[in-house]
């Protein structure tokens, strides 16, 4: 974090507590943004967000919390909550229409109530680090059938693994970083992520010169699932598709 931000982070009974400190405007938006979306992709029941210590000149800055909620809505669709002890702050932001999204506590305690009856049974998650090379292709195909067969996820292997594929694909070919594959279970769905290092969010792009002769990958991915988006991390950007049992192949 720059010296005018200032993030501390702890986990506690599968809630991940955030508390920011420092000036919220132009320069540090996305640093806050990106912090608290990278405390989400751990997947705890809710990220609480203490934003006591933060200063906020522009009262339109605080839509940075409700920028994070859209990221991770779908998936990992983890709650974000903010506490601020100071009634005429939690004013404000309700007034700037954040608590919509972003509901504001007057303490822990009470945004801890709020989300102790979430729970993430029937979730399964398995993470794997690739090397930054054409094996990782393979790889990345042979880890999804491993993990869905264990999960009893088998009618969804070959659109999961489609999807990671061209994942990891994208990964070799735009960026220099070793990608770093996420495939979690859900009752229904399944989603397949892989994290890269590189800011450059992914976007479907068209061929001028072959026009529809040329299909991108992430044109397929659009078509395979159910959803799928790119957001940004701390680190570079988590790529994920949804998808579920009308997606099967």
């Amino acid at each position: 974090m720059t010296p005018q931000i200032r993030v501390a982070a702890e986990s506690h009974h599968g809630v991940s507590f955030l508390r920011v400190g420092g000036v919220l405007d132009g320069t540090t938006y996305s640093l806050v943004r990106d912090a608290v979306i990278k405390a989400a992709l751990d997947e705890p029941r809710a990220v609480i967000v203490d934003v006591e210590d933060l200063s906020v000149p522009s009262e339109s800055a605080w839509a940075v919390f409700t920028s994070a909620r859209w990221h991770v809505s779908i998936w990992p669709d983890v709650p974000i909550l903010l506490v601020c002890a100071h009634a005429e702050r939690r004013r404000q932001i309700t007034r700037s229409g954040v608590a919509r999204y972003v509901p504001v506590h007057q303490d822990c305690m009470s945004a801890v109530e709020a989300v102790a009856d979430r729970s993430m049974h029937g979730r399964r998650r398995a993470r794997t680090q690739l090397s930054a090379n054409a094996i990782s292709v393979g790889l990345a195909r042979a880890s999804v059938a491993e993990w869905l067969i264990a999960w009893g996820k088998e009618d969804l292997i070959p659109a999961a693994s489609t999807v990671a594929t061209i994942f990891v694909e994208n990964v070799l070919a735009h960026t220099d970083s070793a990608p770093v594959l996420i495939v979690e279970s859900g009752q229904a769905t399944v989603t397949v992520a892989v994290e890269d290092a590189s800011p450059q969010p992914a976007a479907v792009r068209e061929d001028a010169d072959h026009g529809a002769e040329i299909v991108s990958g992430l044109a397929i991915v659009a078509a395979l699932c159910q959803a799928w988006g790119s957001m940004p991390t701390s680190s570079g950007k988590t790529v994920w598709a949804l998808v579920g049992r009308e997606n099967r192949l």
